[in-house]
């Protein structure tokens, strides 16, 4: 386990189920899929899906129902049962405003997420967190979308920051390899319990008190 490291140009945030508790419309969402074609839906289905694009998770379910080339049907049945999840609103995770309040004060930070522009901005009005984000990047803005880097490297170059002076926080393997790709610092915070996951830093939650201290002190080691 690596420290966080005090000289930080750029800090960039995964969105679903790390800022925003929008892991529940997504399985709300996918468990109604995998419902309708005979199939129950737990940890091990999530770990089929979670954290990849829409047309990955759409592939990745046509796969586990045996329905070759129903990939691009699955993911447009799921972006509309997420929609329709999302438009009941979602939360911020815990921790996760006052983390990104003093990051934003200290230095330039971004979102990387691997949902299409229209959901991610939907999950961070209703989170409160759009207004910290002048810079986003989404899976439908890039060429190729997590797990390759393209995210990570837009939203840094966007901050005029050097990936390997810049840290990520993510919470799924998929977010993580594309952070790792990109060759920034990671800060993992699971998602799903139990989950063994990449990381230069384990974290529980983004209220873990190491965390907090650590962004609130990015102001005084930037001059700010």
């Amino acid at each position: 386990m690596r420290p966080l490291p005090d000289d930080v140009q750029a800090v960039v945030f995964d969105c679903d189920g790390l800022l925003v508790d929008t892991e529940v419309c997504w399985t709300r969402a996918e468990t109604a899929i995998f419902a309708a074609h005979g199939h129950g839906f737990g940890p091990e289905q999530k770990a089929l899906v979670i954290g990849r694009t829409l047309a990955a998770a759409g592939d990745a379910m046509a796969d586990y129902f045996g329905r070759a080339g129903a990939g691009g049907e699955l993911a447009a049945e799921l972006l509309d049962g997420v929609r329709r999840e999302l438009a009941k609103g979602a939360d911020a995770l815990p921790g996760a405003v006052e983390l990104v309040k003093a990051c934003a004060a200290a230095v330039p930070v971004a979102v990387a997420s691997n949902s299409p522009r229209e959901l991610l901005d939907t999950a961070l009005a209703s989170a409160g967190l759009a207004g910290f984000f002048p810079v986003s990047f989404a899976a439908d803005e890039v060429e190729s979308a997590k797990p390759a880097p393209d995210l990570y490297l837009a939203a840094c170059a966007a901050l005029g920051a050097d990936p390997a002076r810049s840290v990520a926080f993510e919470d799924s393997a998929t977010g993580i390899a594309a952070a790792r790709a990109a060759g920034l610092y990671v800060v993992t915070v699971p998602s799903l319990s139990g989950a063994e996951l990449d990381h230069d830093l384990l974290a529980g939650s983004l209220a873990e008190p190491g965390l907090v201290r650590w962004s609130q002190g990015l102001g005084a080691r930037a001059g700010r």
